[in-house]
């Protein structure tokens, strides 16, 4: 062996040994030791720079500090919305259904996520119909208007949005708003200058500030929530853009679920924004306070309410809380669970939990889009959906436009929305919001849906899997080698 190959050799061994040494610092599940392996091994030198600004994680406990008395105040608003629940004419969860329960006791625990009933909900599948909607409340607001979204676009509906923002501010509505700059390229310092002059204020979150110092590359707010005077609230996966009216044409028609609460679960959603804005905020004076007008009990009389739960979750926590709820939903079903989800890249505890209910005679079905909008992400998709089919899931490829919707729903009883997908991203990755309902009707809408949708899909087939390529396969495959870092 000449001085050279030894030279190699040496150094794949060091590089080997850091890379083992640098995986295993951190506890991590299996699949992401051996994605992250992988890249260190065979990416030398330039797998360590991605894992420098992509694989570190979190500090939770730095980015999110109560200053004094918020901790109590948290608790005090928390208590105004279990007292609230007594006013109001519902059945209990565990009365609904058995499993219920232990779901929102797992949430209060994890989460500290009061269980909500005084609310009405109003549910948008289509772009233009819940902007229109959204933009009567913003004109109507009178006190505060909290926006947080993940893509906020410089166009026409991106443009309309920031003017009604921009008309409130200067009429003196408190008007704050938080986006990702990841998410939203093009919403420079010029774009938000006139909410600026006219007294708003906007700050990116805090996962784009530092990214090379605090290796924050791979986190992202992936949240999308509206607060209008404390007490109305938008929560779903429609982020701010033309795409998301079907006016693109590599997407076509964008169907996705976005909900309009009015009630105290709004409160949470108001909690969740005055914590993402202290953290991503430079300037210790513009921190938020838990002011009795963020937190407004409804003016409307809502007679029968919808017991509901709003979760948050994000990697400044060590627990997986959505993903979690997810699993228990699924473990809970006695008839059907069926999803809806733009990428479907589950972990293994997700794929056990979908396992098991098949092979309990639970239906499951799983509907996806029938179009990439992520390459990669989109052949990890395909190969578990062939993977799941082939062990009794229906899989429903979406085949009008592009399906961005995130929803479960169980037995016609229960019930959930967000922005949360099932895939290990959004899992561990990304700061998301997921909406739990214990509510029949609810749950039946859902379902509704769902069979409409479905009018609009191709079913998977063991035909269409054995006609796949070879190099198509071989593009799955190792797309999901890299699954838990995709």
């Amino acid at each position: 062996m000449g001085i050279i190959e030894q030279i190699i050799f040496l150094v794949f061994i060091i590089n080997a040994v850091g890379a083992i040494i640098t995986v295993f610092r951190k506890p991590r599940n299996i699949t992401t030791i051996w994605a992250w392996l992988l890249t260190l091994i065979f990416l030398p030198v330039i797998g360590f720079l991605i894992y420098a600004f992509c694989g570190r994680g979190i500090d939770g406990e730095t980015m999110y500090r109560f200053e004094q008395g918020d901790e109590e105040r948290v608790k005090e608003i928390n208590g105004i919305i279990q007292e609230d629940n007594r006013h109001v004419d519902h059945n209990e969860p565990d009365q609904l259904y058995p499993a219920t329960k232990s779901l929102v006791k797992y949430f209060q625990n994890l989460d500290e996520s009061p269980l909500a009933v005084r609310n009405e909900l109003e549910f948008f599948l289509d772009g233009t119909d819940k902007f229109e909607r959204l933009f009567v409340d913003l004109r109507e607001a009178q006190s505060t208007i909290h926006v947080e979204y993940y893509a906020f676009f410089n166009d026409r509906i991106g443009n309309r949005f920031m003017r009604i923002l921009e008309e409130k501010a200067a009429e003196g509505v408190e008007v704050k708003m938080i986006y990702d700059p990841w998410g939203s390229p093009k919403t420079n310092k010029q774009f938000f200058e006139t909410l600026i002059k006219n007294g708003g204020k906007v700050t990116p979150f805090i996962t784009s500030r530092n990214i090379l110092a605090k290796t924050r590359l791979n986190y992202h707010l992936h949240r999308k929530i509206v607060v209008v005077d404390g007490q109305i609230s938008w929560t779903g996966g429609f982020n701010v853009g033309d795409q998301y009216l079907g006016e693109s044409k590599r997407f076509g028609r964008w169907r996705d679920t976005h909900g309009r609460i009015e009630g105290t679960a709004s409160f949470t959603l108001q909690e969740i924004f005055i914590r993402d804005w202290n953290a991503s905020v430079t300037n210790k004076a513009d921190r938020m306070s838990y002011l009795p007008e963020y937190f407004v009990l409804p003016q409307k009389e809502i007679k029968k309410g919808v017991p509901m739960q709003i979760v948050a979750d994000g990697p400044d926590s060590s627990e997986q809380i959505i993903k979690d709820g997810f699993v228990r939903l699924i473990l809970s079903a006695e008839k059907s669970v069926w999803i809806q989800s733009p990428y479907l890249v589950p972990d293994e505890t997700m794929i056990s939990a979908i396992l098991i209910a098949v092979r309990s005679g639970i239906d499951v079905r799983i509907m996806i889009p029938n179009m990439p909008d992520h390459p990669f992400i989109y052949r990890a998709t395909q190969y578990y959906a062939n993977y799941l089919h082939q062990r009794g899931v229906k899989i429903y490829h979406y085949a009008d436009g592009f399906i961005h919707s995130k929803t479960i729903v169980v037995d016609d009883e229960l019930a959930t929305f967000g922005s949360t997908n099932q895939d290990i991203r959004s899992y561990e990755l990304n700061f998301e919001v997921s909406s739990f309902i214990y509510d029949p009707e609810v749950a039946q809408l859902f379902r509704k849906i769902f069979e409409e949708d479905m009018e609009n899909c191709i079913e998977l087939t063991d035909e269409m899997i054995a006609n796949q390529s070879h190099w198509l396969n071989f593009k799955q495959r190792f797309s999901r080698l890299l699954s838990p870092v995709l």
